[in-house]
């Protein structure tokens, strides 16, 4: 699985130690910025990580900002976007069972590290039940001129 990955200067320690962490589980990361912790304005990083997840590059996608709030609006202004906002594991295991998430976005100021990978493994490690949900999914397409 290739994670398309980024963060503003508030979400940078956090990108760079998942980012270490998502090697160790033998994923592929493509790292959109920022390179450093110096102030930069997170709606550019925001799109970069959902235009390659909803062209296709990357199959997920993992965006940290202080909240996570701004990258999280940001992303779901694509189509085939359907960015999640998960402060806990349950959050994220719900953004992708019922809702097929595919970014995870992070607060680096709000969440703590060791909380923060058990999220990340929570995203990536749970699957869509689809069913029922599967037409809800497809209503979010529909109405946000998705595919």
């Amino acid at each position: 699985m290739r994670i398309a990955l980024g963060s503003d200067h508030a979400g940078f320690e956090m990108k760079q130690a998942v980012k270490a962490y998502l090697g160790v589980r033998g994923l592929q990361v493509e790292d959109v910025g920022t390179f450093n912790s110096d102030s930069v304005d997170y709606p550019e990083i925001g799109a970069a990580v959902a235009r390659a997840v909803a062209g296709g590059r990357c199959e997920r996608g993992i965006l940290v900002c202080g909240s996570g709030e701004g990258m999280c609006m940001v992303a779901n202004r694509f189509a085939g976007i359907r960015a999640a906002l998960a402060p806990t594991e349950e959050h994220a295991q719900l953004s992708r069972r019922h809702n097929d998430a595919n970014v995870l976005c992070l607060g680096g100021r709000l969440t703590a590290l060791d909380e923060a990978y058990k999220i990340v493994d929570a995203f990536l490690d749970t699957g869509f039940e689809g069913g029922r949900h599967q037409r809800r999914v497809d209503q979010i397409e529909e109405v946000s001129g998705g595919q």
